[in-house]
């Protein structure tokens, strides 16, 4: 009876009660429809193939079925879900759902006796992975030229057709993804994300495990390479920095007022004043030296008079013994001589190894001396009186400079 005007499912099955000896109906290519009605659908007994392909029937249709039907074809409709509440089609053996407007996977709860399923051409974006669970004397399933959407609820799915032994007909062609645009074609055989990018959990763990071990790695330099008073170090710069481009306008900023500038520790303070400043200061050409005792301006910070007599210095002479290392102004002046150094790109720097420093003496967070010492030529204070001549000289020689 197909390719008629017959419209009413209702009607059909009540024309077909009587009908003692009828197995197969084929009522495709017509314009039936079933909405739901209080009467019961009755059909023959005997019937057990029915075709109703290419009609304009709902979801509504299993409340309208034959109940010994065993090859059911409702392909090419409108049909968007199998109802779990419907009739139990307990002979059900085939059933083609292809073409219709189908999400996912029908459940096998009203067909139990169900061994082929068609449900090509719908609009099954991510199947279900549980299908032969629910259907376990399902031998075929068709499921091909549906959108996929290529994404880990894929995943299991593609797992699927491997742990089915081959029931998935049509694979691998019929199956490529729709989405997203950039994957759009690729086979599903050919899809793979990795086990930690579809896992919440072992994502969210492998984040914190990470984040774990860089701020534990963080915190380890920090304290290794003393962070913390850098930054302080450079917030003090910056902050002396600001106070000097906000001046009156009649000030010009600190300009060149000495030779050098000389970072001691106080343990090497007679050094310093017996052998250093008397023997720079006096004789030829003379050399005007920056020391803290001397020239800081009473009122100001100590780290902001460090920072203006480096700035008002052509040199910055360090003399370098345990000592030294052992001082925490010492590494402040160091700090700052260094950041001049590589800021305005001069070679301010002169080293004078007064003692020699241990390596297991010098702390961590003097790197930048190690650095120094290893890349830079530095003057030893000889402890021969007859070299002592050559070493002032190549010391003058240093911060020759006319103000």
């Amino acid at each position: 009876l197909q390719k008629n005007k017959f419209e009413s499912l209702l009607k059909v099955s009540f024309m077909t009660s009587r009908m003692k000896s009828l197995k197969y109906l084929d009522m495709s290519n017509n314009l039936l429809r079933h909405d739901g009605a209080d009467v019961q659908c009755q059909w023959a007994e005997s019937l057990s193939e029915l075709d109703l392909s290419s009609n304009q029937l709902a979801d509504a249709v299993f409340e309208c079925l034959p109940v010994n039907v065993k090859k059911l074809g409702l392909q090419n409709n409108q049909i968007s879900s199998v109802p779990s509440g419907m009739v139990e089609l307990k002979s059900l053996e085939e059933l083609n759902l292809a073409s219709n407007r189908l999400a996912d996977l029908p459940g096998c709860g009203g067909f139990p006796s169900l061994q082929f399923l068609n449900v090509e051409m719908n609009l099954i974006l991510t199947p279900s992975a549980d299908f032969f669970q629910s259907c376990p004397r399902v031998r075929e399933l068709q499921a091909g030229h549906n959108p996929f959407k290529c994404s880990c609820e894929l995943q299991a799915f593609i797992g699927l057709e491997r742990r089915s032994g081959g029931k998935l007909s049509g694979w691998p062609a019929a199956y490529a993804c729709e989405y997203p645009e950039g994957l759009r074609g690729t086979e599903l055989k050919d899809f793979h994300l990795s086990q930690l990018a579809c896992n919440t959990t072992l994502l969210l763990v492998t984040a914190l495990l990470l984040t774990l071990v860089l701020v534990a790695v963080v915190a380890f330099l920090c304290i290794y390479l003393d962070v913390p008073w850098y930054v302080r170090m450079t917030w003090q710069w910056t902050q002396t920095k600001r106070r000097a481009w906000h001046s009156p306008p009649g000030d010009q900023g600190p300009a060149l007022q000495f030779h050098a500038f000389i970072s001691y520790s106080e343990r090497d303070s007679l050094w310093v004043k017996d052998e250093l400043i008397p023997n720079l200061e006096k004789g030829e050409g003379c050399i005007q030296l920056c020391q803290h005792e001397r020239n800081f301006i009473p009122g100001k910070s100590i780290v902001e008079n460090i920072i203006n007599c480096i700035e008002k210095s052509y040199k910055s002479i360090f003399v370098l013994s345990p000592n030294f290392v052992q001082s925490e102004w010492c590494h402040y002046e160091l700090y700052f001589a260094h950041h001049k150094l590589f800021s305005e790109n001069s070679n301010s720097l002169i080293l004078i190894l007064l003692e020699p420093i241990p390596p297991y003496l010098i702390p961590a967070r003097y790197h930048k001396l190690k650095a120094l010492m290893a890349k830079r030529t530095y003057l030893e204070w000889p402890k021969e009186r007859s070299k002592r001549a050559l070493f002032w000289a190549n010391l003058r020689a240093a911060i020759s400079i006319n103000l």
